[in-house]
C-alpha cells in the first residue's frame, strides 16, 4: 500500500531500456517491514545485468538495487525496537523495496538487528549486503545454492574447519573478500586467495601457489569471479568429490571420473531455500561489525544523487571498477 506523498527513484524504464530520475510515491511499511529514508545504495554488477539482459524484473518502469542503509522512518505492524535507529539492509526487486529511490520498504528479517555502529559509516554499511549473503549461502546453505557447511554463527561453528585448505579466486571483489572474511571465521587453513587479474588468467601460477601452502587435495574453491577462465581453473584444482561454488552459471563438467560438483549460488535472503540461513546471519551481523569481527568493504562515493548511479553503472560494465564498491547518496537528487 502506498500513500500520495512522492520521493525520487531512478527508473529503468522498460526491459533492456534506459535509466531515468522521476517521482515516485512512499510507501507504508506493512507487516514486519520498515519504511528507511535511503542515505547510501551500493552498486553491484547484477544492477547492470538487469539492464543489460533483462532479467530478474518482469514489470516496467523497475527499480532496482540491492544494498541500502539509512535511517528507519516507520515502522509497520508487529515491529519493535527499530524507530529512528541507523540500520542497512538488504533489498530486493520489487518498485518498493529497492535501493535506487529516497525512501524503501525492508523486511525486518534482513535487516541488522543494531543500529550502524559508530565506526561504521553509512556508506560502508551499504557495501555488506548483497556481498556478504552471496559468499554466506555459497558457503553454508545446504540446499543447491551451497556448500552445506556449518555457519559461524551457529553452535561450534567458530573454527570447526580448522585445518582444511580453501581457494578463494577474486579475493579482490566484493564477493570475494566476504568469502574470505567467512572463511577464517570457520577455521579455514590455509586460505589461498587471487586478487588480481593476472594470476586468474595465469593458472600455472595458481596450481604452483596451491602446491607451495597445501600438499592435500583441494575439497572446496568458491570462485568469486566465475568467468570462463576462472571456472575452469577453479574446477582443475579440485580433488575427488570436491566442489566448486560459483556466482554465474555453470560452464564445467564432470568428465574425468572425479565425481566434482559445481554449485551456483544465489545471494538473495527474501529466496526461499535462502531465508532460514540468513535470518541466522542477519541476527548477529550487527555484532560482528561492531567488534571488527566482520569488515565492510573500501568504497567511492558518486556524485549527483540517483543520477550518479547511471554512469557508476557504465563505468562497471566497462570494467574500471575494482577493489571498492560505488556508493549513491539518493538524498543528494537535484
Amino acid at each position: 500500500m502506498s500513500d500520495t506523498k512522492q520521493q525520487k527513484a531512478l527508473f529503468l524504464q522498460s526491459k533492456q531500456g534506459q535509466f531515468v530520475v522521476g517521482s515516485h510515491s512512499i510507501p507504508k511499511p506493512g507487516k514486519d517491514e520498515l519504511l528507511i529514508q535511503v542515505y547510501s545504495a551500493a552498486l553491484n554488477p547484477v544492477d547492470y545485468k538487469v539492464q543489460e539482459q533483462g532479467i530478474f524484473v518482469e514489470t516496467y518502469p523497475a527499480v532496482i538495487g540491492e544494498d541500502i542503509a539509512g535511517m528507519v522512518d516507520e515502522v509497520g505492524e508487529g515491529v519493535r525496537n527499530f524507530m529512528k535507529e541507523t540500520e542497512f539492509t538488504h533489498g530486493q526487486f520489487t518498485n518498493h523495496g529497492s535501493a535506487f529511490q529516497q525512501f524503501t520498504l525492508g523486511e525486518v528479517d534482513f535487516t541488522a538487528k543494531a543500529c550502524i555502529p559508530d565506526n561504521v559509516k553509512y556508506d560502508e554499511a551499504a557495501t555488506i549486503p548483497l556481498a556478504f549473503d552471496t559468499a554466506s549461502t555459497g558457503l553454508y546453505n545446504s540446499n543447491k545454492y551451497g556448500l552445506g557447511l556449518t555457519p559461524p554463527w551457529e553452535k561450534n561453528g567458530i573454527g570447526m574447519y580448522s585445518g582444511t585448505p580453501i581457494v578463494i579466486l577474486g579475493g579482490s571483489s566484493a564477493v570475494g573478500s566476504f568469502a574470505i572474511q567467512l572463511a577464517r571465521l570457520s577455521g579455514f587453513s590455509p586460505i589461498i586467495t587471487t586478487a588480481s587479474k593476472i594470476h586468474e588468467q595465469r593458472p600455472d601460477v595458481i596450481w604452483s601457489l596451491v602446491g607451495k601452502y597445501t600438499s592435500g587435495p583441494i575439497k572446496y574453491v568458491y570462485d568469486a569471479i566465475s568467468l570462463p577462465e576462472t571456472q575452469q581453473i577453479g574446477w582443475s584444482l579440485l580433488g575427488q568429490k570436491g566442489h566448486l561454488v560459483l556466482t554465474l552459471p555453470a560452464l564445467v563438467q564432470e568428465e574425468e571420473g572425479k565425481e566434482r560438483v559445481a554449485i551456483r549460488t544465489f545471494g538473495s535472503p527474501h529466496a526461499d531455500e535462502n531465508k532460514p540461513l540468513c535470518k541466522g546471519s542477519w541476527a548477529i551481523l550487527s555484532e560482528w561489525l561492531e567488534a571488527g569481527t566482520i569488515k565492510p568493504l573500501k568504497c567511492k562515493v558518486l556524485p549527483n544523487g540517483l543520477e550518479g548511479i547511471i554512469e557508476g553503472l557504465e563505468r562497471m560494465k566497462k570494467g574500471q571498477v575494482s577493489g571498492e564498491k560505488l556508493v549513491a547518496h539518493p538524498q543528494d537528487s537535484k
